[in-house]
């Protein structure tokens, strides 16, 4: 203690000065704010109300995701002050080519340049569902802090992303986008995203606005169909799908997009509930909300507007600030402000909210700041981007299979026999939803030439119709190498928006290919690249090992190159459980006890032709070494918000080093409305060497143990609950903990 004291004096003084320098800053902070009112509001008194209008309007340059938008003159609409923003315009040439119209307007006020730089700009990087795998949370935020640097680089303020969607359905094409089906899992991944693009200053020209979507409950389309509706209760959303858009808002998110779906049977681009009660007033969001792509005048197909002017008015009045591509704002929001049937009031906030982002850009300070050609040539595909590519990208790939340790490969291997035309596609390897530069994908087949072995390649199917092509020669090359590679999956672009499939199965060609190879008796190794969960039972169960690498980007080849001999030990898992059989989906980890669960026996909730369980549960994920774990154990808490911690020993018992997530899963046992059987409520990736041991700790706080109802208080019931600490959702050691009555019945709004 002596010793402690000592330390504490000697930092007493920093303390001070920190303290200091933390209350400057504070009231830097608010003199910055207030300055920024002031300039707001002093240039708003300057609008005309065509003007205020404009900057609630977003028009497309080219390539859209909807209804072609007619915009008329817009250049002309740009020059007159009329527009607010553009999306799908990229390139210094191009952005300061439309901010200079801008310029040409009575107040001068700046364009916001918005596009979808989903995973990488113009380096790639592995798709978001991928990348989540890795459960890396420094490593996704690496990722998205290279988006912003690229796409800042390129005259871009403003990314369409982190989708934060929650998807329990792997049909629904969109899964790619987002971090899977765990609403704590995807929360953790929504701060680091939001942090990645925006950093520590909006004002940095390398960083921009980034946009939580798709609010809400966007991930839950009824049978997994694209832009289908939604039925949920408040409880179930608020439990299952809110938490990801709460914790992106508290990270500061400086936009929000509404979904293209209802919510409450309300589309929920007009949906005041969501807009203004939840996310504006009860969370308290200062930034703006924009609409997808047309949503507003599809509100008209959802037949709750009768035409595009109530479109306008529901639009305003719910809370949305600025209309993506259709033309209710423009065409009708002045005159319903002159007719008296909106107040000017509610477009002052949507153009004050608009303008408040510009300013933290700073493009009234300097309108062509992020307009610099030297600027964008040394950052975009830079050395640095690619370098980061390559570190995510082997952090994201999940090894499912590894029977008799046929991987790594050793450096006896001298020939491979490569199979498998997705193995030579550099645009299979940037997906959908891309901005990469193609030409700078390096493929496995060309990485895998530069490795020094010798390479036989075949196509081994047709890309395009799965048809196995040339089978004689492939089982030649197979026969004449130490070990075949097959690379199989769906094509990059078949996972996405507008990529709904009813049969998410590998392509029975394919399989059947593997399991020839198979036979041959070489050691076959299957690389699963995929954007979603699939199903491919028959070529798992004929390969030796198989690999999961998704669509990777960029570096994906030299990534998996790194991976399948060794230079990487893969430390991903699954972010989304993958379906033995089609008839399980929606199937995901977190179901709830019924009154007969399956385990009871046959009366009870299961198949009568299948199995339950799937065929790779949420959180598993294999390594090239072994991990043990002691029993785990309840420790006194801190008296305070900490009711207690869970300990767990993680040893490497293997002889390469590696990494683990280590994952804890909790189940109240008895509560006021039914519950999950497990809920994952913590998770640590550690790095550990042969042999080594480390002791992970985690706190056990009303955030583990709590849940919302519906009318979205949160509540903390005492009681007994279940700790389960392990390496996947279906593998741990669990552990009893009562939560005393002492503790009472916590309570509080959202």
């Amino acid at each position: 203690m002596v010793g402690c004291r000592l330390v504490f004096a000697w930092l007493r003084p920093l303390a001070a000065a920190s303290a200091f320098m933390i209350s400057a800053w504070a009231l830097s902070a608010q003199d910055e704010d207030r300055q920024m009112d002031r300039f707001i509001s002093s240039l708003m008194k300057k609008m005309t109300l065509e003007e205020k209008v404009g900057q609630l309007v977003q028009i497309p340059a080219n390539f859209t995701t909807g209804p072609e938008v007619k915009t008329g003159d817009y250049r002309k609409a740009i020059a007159n002050g009329y527009v607010g923003s553009m999306l799908n315009v990229e390139g210094v040439a191009e952005t300061r080519k439309y901010q200079e119209l801008a310029m040409q307007s009575r107040l001068q006020i700046p364009l916001l340049f918005g596009k979808d730089v989903i995973h990488g700009y113009r380096t790639g990087f592995p798709v978001p569902l991928g990348e989540a795998a890795s459960f890396d949370l420094e490593a996704i935020e690496r990722a998205a802090r290279c988006a912003a640097r690229e796409s800042a680089a390129s005259g871009i303020h403003w990314t369409f992303a982190p989708m934060v969607d929650v998807g329990w359905d792997a049909r629904w094409g969109r899964v790619m986008e987002g971090a899977g089906e765990d609403p704590y899992y995807g929360a953790a991944v929504a701060r680091a995203r939001v942090r990645g693009f925006q950093g520590d200053d909006l004002a940095d020209t390398l960083t921009i606005l980034s946009c939580i979507k798709h609010f809400a409950a966007y991930g839950a389309p009824i049978a997994g169909k694209e832009y289908n509706s939604v039925d949920m209760s408040m409880g179930q959303f608020a439990n299952f799908y809110m938490l990801p858009y709460k914790a992106g808002i508290e990270a500061g998110a400086a936009t929000v997009m509404s979904a293209f779906n209802d919510f409450c049977s309300v589309p929920s681009t007009v949906n005041r509930q969501l807009l203004r009660d939840i996310l504006k007033d009860d969370w308290g969001f200062e930034g703006f909300v924009v609409s997808d792509y047309y949503s507003l005048g599809e509100v008209i197909n959802h037949r709750c507007a009768a035409d595009t002017r109530e479109a306008a008015l529901k639009g305003i009045e719910a809370g949305l600030d600025m209309e993506m591509s259709s033309p209710c704002y423009s065409g009708h929001l002045a005159d319903l402000v002159r007719e008296g049937l909106v107040s000017e009031k509610l477009v002052d906030d949507a153009v004050r909210r608009i303008l408040e982002q510009k300013y933290r850009l700073g493009l009234f300070e300097d309108p062509f700041r992020y307009c610099s050609e030297a600027r964008e040539k040394a950052i975009v595909s830079s050395a640095q981007s690619h370098a980061d590519a390559l570190y995510v990208s082997e952090r994201s790939m999940v090894l499912l299979k590894n029977a008799g340790d046929i991987l790594p490969l050793s450096d006896d291997v001298k020939t491979v026999a490569l199979v498998g035309g997705l193995s030579k596609s550099a645009h299979d390897m940037c997906a959908k939803w891309s901005c990469a530069d193609e030409s700078r994908a390096v493929t496995l087949y060309d990485a895998m030439r530069k490795r020094g072995v010798e390479v036989l390649y075949s196509d081994g199917y047709n890309l395009d119709t799965d048809e196995i092509t040339g089978l004689e020669k492939t089982i030649e090359d197979v026969r004449r190498a130490d070990v075949a590679v097959v690379a199989i999956g769906e094509r990059g672009e078949y996972s996405g928006e507008m990529r709904s499939r009813g049969d998410i199965a590998i392509a029975a060609e394919q399989q059947e290919l593997v399991e020839a190879i198979a036979r041959t008796g070489t050691p076959t190794v299957v690389l699963l690249m995929c954007g979603r969960p699939v199903i491919f039972n028959e070529a798992r169960e004929a390969a030796g090992a198989v690999l999961c690498t998704w669509w990777l980007g960029s570096e994906a080849g030299n990534a998996i190159c790194n991976v399948l001999w060794g230079d990487y030990n893969p430390s991903g898992k699954l972010p989304m459980t993958f379906p033995l059989h089609h008839g399980q989906i929606p199937i995901y980890y977190q179901y709830k006890s019924t009154g007969r669960p399956a385990s009871n026996g046959w009366w009870h909730a299961r198949y009568m032709d299948i199995p339950n369980e799937p065929a790779y549960p949420f959180g598993y994920g294999l390594s090239y070494t072994q991990f043990s774990y002691s029993s785990p154990e309840v420790l006194p808490g801190d008296g305070g918000d900490v009711h207690a911690r869970v300990r767990v020993e993680v040893s490497n018992t293997g002889d390469r080093a590696g990494e683990e997530v280590v994952q804890l899963y909790v189940r109240d046992e008895v509560a006021s409305v039914t519950r999950p059987v497990k809920e994952l409520k913590g998770f640590r990736k550690i790095a550990l060497a042969p042999g080594e041991s480390l002791e992970v700790v985690f706190d056990i706080t009303d955030a583990q143990l709590g849940f919302y109802t519906e009318s979205l208080d949160y509540v903390v019931e005492p009681g007994d609950f279940t700790f389960m600490v392990g390496t996947d959702s279906e593998h741990f050691e669990s552990v009893a903990f009562t939560l005393e009555e002492r503790t009472g019945k916590k309570k509080s709004k959202n």
